[in-house]
């Protein structure tokens, strides 16, 4: 019997291209999958299209911006999960976000705290015994503020912060929390952005590092971005403002 016969995965924010490539991967291990987002129409025809066996995948309404509705969403999950994935996600180009304020308060609400709302109730449930590893979908723009993206960035470094600490209190109870610090992806929240193509990843890519997360806190997919992760974080101030 495959090991993660009996194992769930909750996906929080799983109608993002890559969270979907991470729901084909874990069931193909084995795992029982709940997808939850608040396009659940668009989780349905991915899971039909790609003849996904409805007893191993289930479908939840979620948004991760509805604060008050986590503690609700939680309760009633049927199988209390081994693995979580926070993968939702929101982007507005940095001028608009500059200029008005809803759409930087948005990227606030689903990258950040949203994250730490859910997740803490997750964590906090010490009653799921089960519980063993909360991966967390952060962002190379997250690393150092650049004047292209520093507002979507500073949402992308409080979750990786955010992250960082929930490891730290969750390790007495040996509870795994992974900080996926990715660069760019071929998803449609880039979309019509002018973006180096050898540098962009494909979505099934990101998802085998988000499946086969292991110990390590920090994992940035691909080779070229680890080295452009280790540059940003090492690079003096006066060069570091004349990024894009």
């Amino acid at each position: 019997m495959n090991q993660n016969t009996n194992k769930t995965v909750l996906i929080l924010g799983a109608n993002s291209d890559v969270a979907k490539q991470c729901i084909k991967q874990y069931v193909e291990k084995g795992f029982t999958v709940i997808a939850a987002s608040r396009n659940t129409t668009s989780l349905e025809d991915f899971i039909n299209s790609n003849h996904l066996n409805h007893s191993k995948v289930s479908v939840l309404y979620f948004d991760a911006a509805d604060f008050d509705s986590h503690q609700k969403f939680y309760s009633e999950i049927p199988i209390k999960p081994h693995i979580i994935v926070y993968a939702a996600g929101f982007l507005v180009d940095n001028q608009k976000a500059l200029t008005d304020f809803k759409g930087a308060k948005q990227m606030m609400e689903v990258n950040y705290m949203g994250g730490v709302s859910i997740l803490s109730i997750i964590a906090m449930d010490k009653d799921n015994k089960s519980l063993e590893r909360i991966i967390g979908l952060s962002s190379l723009s997250g690393v150092r503020g650049r004047k292209s993206n520093f507002v979507y960035g500073s949402t992308k470094a409080a979750f990786t912060q955010f992250l960082a600490g929930l490891r730290q209190e969750l390790a007495s109870r040996k509870i795994i929390v992974n900080a996926l610090v990715i660069g760019y992806i071929r998803t449609k929240i880039n979309e019509g952005l002018e973006l180096n193509e050898s540098l962009i990843m494909e979505p099934d890519y990101v998802a085998k590092y988000i499946v086969n997360a292991g110990n390590s806190f920090t994992i940035v997919p691909n080779f070229k971005w680890k080295m452009i992760y280790y540059i940003l974080r090492l690079l003096p101030e006066s060069l570091a403002a004349k990024l894009p």
